[in-house]
């Protein structure tokens, strides 16, 4: 579908300045908001914010459903007299421009128990129907993500094809026992799953009510280690036991010889298509409640996906394998109605992934970064643009823009230059200002590059382990942006947004 011509910024919630070594849901997002308000911006990009497992990746999560419960505010536990102050208060951790995780799951475990503890304690007859309501409304995958949950808990969060054979294959009568075993934990996880998904919900609306589109992210693939493949193993690549056969990555190519091996079990295409891809269904229906728009991760595995065996150790030894792709976005559409769906179509495009892409008239993602690595007809330069699209100065795979044209090579940043006609001192604000006066029906920038900040602020480096999804802001860095700058090249670029009052 096509989008109204508009703007905005990517940044997710980890990066919002708090007290409690992470950034959450509470008033820091808040006046994130504000700012998008205040600059006459109408979008907000968030990457996945499922639970994650190790290396606190958005795009490796322990369910497709469910949400990051430490992304729970503290403070907002505090309005609803589910926390005293003075319990938040021994949960604060010193603000850095780098997220404590592990401090930040320490703390907020404690504080979380006491809410829940208090929430159950507390409840009347009308809190119980909202929470039976939302056991309903979430039938679908709950229940199996809390009792998922409970159990890696139990198992010292060791994959879930290394639990005992029974609990590993969802024996019944291991799974009643299990219930009753883990009642306790099984209320906790309810809970945690109630109070996100209030608490994204007051925040969305918070945002629609001052103009605010919000647009999420859907990584196409899930990971191994998941509710979703211990429930539902019949729809992945795995054994009975759960060990993965079939692995997703991508070939060799220029920035790697061996490829990349993402280690994503890949589904099982032929079982989903036989029940009307119903697990997409729920997947995309949710997607649609929690956000207004969603970015389709590695949209080119809706065509075609590498195929690798589970043994290998790279990804050389695979093959592409035609998904499809048309018959389930036609399926999707038949159930869910127009879809607001982004495609991220980046890397080595066939003629057959744009005709997916344009059949549904899903809008693809230009990179301004990438346009200076060769001639005047490369597709990330503004000038070959189509109106449906969205430009990007980088994603958060990229550096920031300052970081990448201090690294890039010299004839990129003499094209840069020249493009713009500028001195290349401030890079950020170039390519701004390019994707703001593009074409492009919707332009979408790091808070980074608003921020023009360097290297050390960048959100994540691709095929690296241990210092990706760190980066925070502090509340002064946020207000110190210069919004008189933003306000004109939005006014410039004809892509002011109709606020609302409030």
């Amino acid at each position: 579908m096509r989008f109204p011509r508009s703007c905005g910024t990517l940044v997710h919630p980890t990066s919002f300045p708090s007290k409690y070594g992470m950034g959450d849901l509470g008033s820091e997002a808040r006046e994130f908001i504000q700012f998008l308000v205040r600059t006459n911006q109408s979008i907000w990009q968030v990457l996945p914010l499922g639970p994650t497992g190790y290396g606190n990746s958005p795009y490796a999560s322990y369910s497709a459903f469910a949400g990051n419960h430490y992304l729970i505010s503290p403070d907002r536990l505090v309005e609803k007299g589910l926390l005293k102050p003075a319990e938040a208060a021994e949960a604060e951790l010193p603000v850095t421009l780098r997220a404590d995780y592990e401090g930040s799951y320490e703390a907020k475990d404690t504080l979380y128990k006491t809410a829940a503890d208090r929430y159950y304690e507390q409840m009347n007859g009308e809190e119980k129907k909202n929470l039976d309501r939302f056991r309903k409304q979430n039938e679908y995958w709950l229940d199996d993500y809390c009792l998922f949950m409970a159990c890696s808990k139990a198992n010292s969060r060791k994959p879930w094809n290394l639990w005992d054979k029974k609990l590993a294959q969802r024996d019944p009568e291991t799974i009643e026992k299990i219930r009753e075993k883990y009642e306790d934990e099984l209320r906790y996880q309810l809970w945690y799953q109630y109070e996100f998904f209030s608490q994204w919900a007051d925040l969305k609306k918070y945002a629609n009510d001052r103009g605010i589109r919000v647009i999420g992210d859907i990584p196409i693939f899930v990971d191994h280690n998941s509710a979703d493949v211990w429930s539902n193993p019949s729809y992945f690549a795995v054994d009975k036991q759960g060990n993965r056969k079939l692995v997703a990555g991508v070939p060799p190519d220029y920035f790697s010889e061996t490829g990349q091996l993402w280690g994503n079990p890949l589904y099982n295409w032929e079982v989903m298509k036989k029940d009307g891809f119903s697990w997409w269904i729920e997947r995309f229906k949710q997607m649609f409640e929690l956000y207004d728009a969603i970015r389709v991760d590695h949209f080119r595995g809706f065509d075609a996906y590498w195929e690798v065996p589970a043994s290998e150790k790279t990804a050389i030894n695979g093959k592409w394998v035609k998904a499809p792709g048309r018959e389930l976005f036609k399926t999707i559409h038949d159930k869910l109605g127009e879809l607001p769906i982004i495609a991220e179509d980046l890397g080595v495009m066939t003629p057959s992934v744009e005709e997916l892409r344009d059949s549904f008239h899903f809008p693809g993602m230009k990179i301004l970064q990438f346009a200076f690595d060769s001639d005047s007809e490369n597709a990330f330069l503004p000038h070959n643009y189509s109106q449906n699209s969205v430009t990007y100065t980088g994603t958060h795979d990229n550096d920031t823009t300052v970081g990448w044209y201090e690294s890039a090579p010299e004839v990129e940043k003499h094209r840069m230059r020249e493009y713009t006609r500028s001195d290349g001192s401030q890079p950020e604000w170039e390519l701004i200002r390019l994707g703001m006066l593009s074409v492009a029906d919707q332009a979408i920038f790091p808070l980074q590059d608003y921020m023009s900040l360097g290297t050390e602020h960048r959100m994540n480096l691709p095929a690296t382990v241990g210092d990706n999804w760190l980066w925070r802001y502090t509340a002064g860095m946020l207000h110190n942006i210069d919004e008189a700058r933003i306000k004109k090249l939005v006014d410039m670029g004809n892509r002011i947004a109709k606020q609302s009052e409030g």
